[in-house]
């Protein structure tokens, strides 16, 4: 079976739908995954605009995820186990798209990663770059799904 990670509320390449945008209500979105292979023992999640003007902006990181977990809620809280830090708007939790005006459609990606240990061993607090280095040690597998979003 396949690794294959699911968004709620729009298709995979559609648009994200405004509630889980800075737009909206900066809600993260609700998804599901399947197929985790075996011998997983724990999920990261890393959703991210590599395309930013800035260079990569991170929307959410995610890490120490359960195994046992299937599948996270629409609106997340702030500060729930595993946040590894503040996004690149400066806040924990989740930030929604926030395309600038005029620009036109503008992916976003939501990574899901499969992990061969329980806990990476990052502080609260650590930045995106201890991340990627402990996923690259531990990675089993990777599901991906994107979304776009444009402000009009």
């Amino acid at each position: 079976m396949t690794f294959k990670l699911e968004v709620q509320g729009f298709a995979d390449l559609g648009f994200i739908p405004k509630p889980n945008t800075c737009e909206g209500e900066d809600r993260s979105p609700a998804m599901h995954w399947s197929g985790v292979p075996q011998g997983t023992h724990s999920l990261a999640l890393i959703v991210d605009d590599p395309d930013a003007f800035s260079g990569t902006w991170n929307l959410w990181l995610h890490r120490d995820i359960s195994s046992d977990l299937h599948a996270l809620p629409e609106g997340v809280k702030p500060g729930s186990p595993g946040a590894c830090r503040t996004n690149d708007f400066g806040k924990l939790g989740c930030g929604g798209p926030c395309r600038p005006k005029g620009h036109g459609p503008h992916p976003y990606y939501f990574k899901l990663f499969a992990v061969d240990v329980p806990h990476l061993g990052l502080a609260t607090g650590a930045w995106r770059s201890a991340l990627d280095c402990e996923l690259s040690k531990h990675t089993m597998a990777e599901a991906r799904y994107s979304g776009k979003n444009e402000k009009k």
